[in-house]
């Protein structure tokens, strides 16, 4: 079987595909972290993302962020082994918000 995997973008290509119906964009730090800054999205911290897998169900495109890309490339990778989302493009901030490269 093929494993998924995830492509990186830059923030400024997250940005216009934000906009895109059937794209989710998921911050996956702390809540305190999200509510002092963000660039929209859902928030979902890292510690969460496997038990709150469902919200994203609906999505084809899945935009992963967080501050500086580390937290956002462990759910990029996670997420390209779940088996039923093998049809999802999945994309990873490079950078994170504050782009550092």
């Amino acid at each position: 079987m093929a494993k998924n995997t995830y492509n990186d973008i830059s923030l400024s290509e997250m940005k216009a595909f934000i906009n895109q119906p059937d794209c989710a964009l998921v911050d996956v730090r702390e809540v305190w972290e999200f509510e002092e800054f963000n660039e929209g999205g859902i928030n979902i911290p890292l510690a969460e993302i496997r038990s709150k897998r469902d919200i994203l169900v609906p999505y084809k495109t899945i935009i992963v962020i967080c501050t500086n890309g580390v937290r956002s490339k462990v759910a990029a990778m996670d997420y390209c082994r779940v088996e039923e989302w093998h049809e999802k493009t999945i994309l990873h901030v490079k950078g994170g918000i504050i782009e550092a490269e």
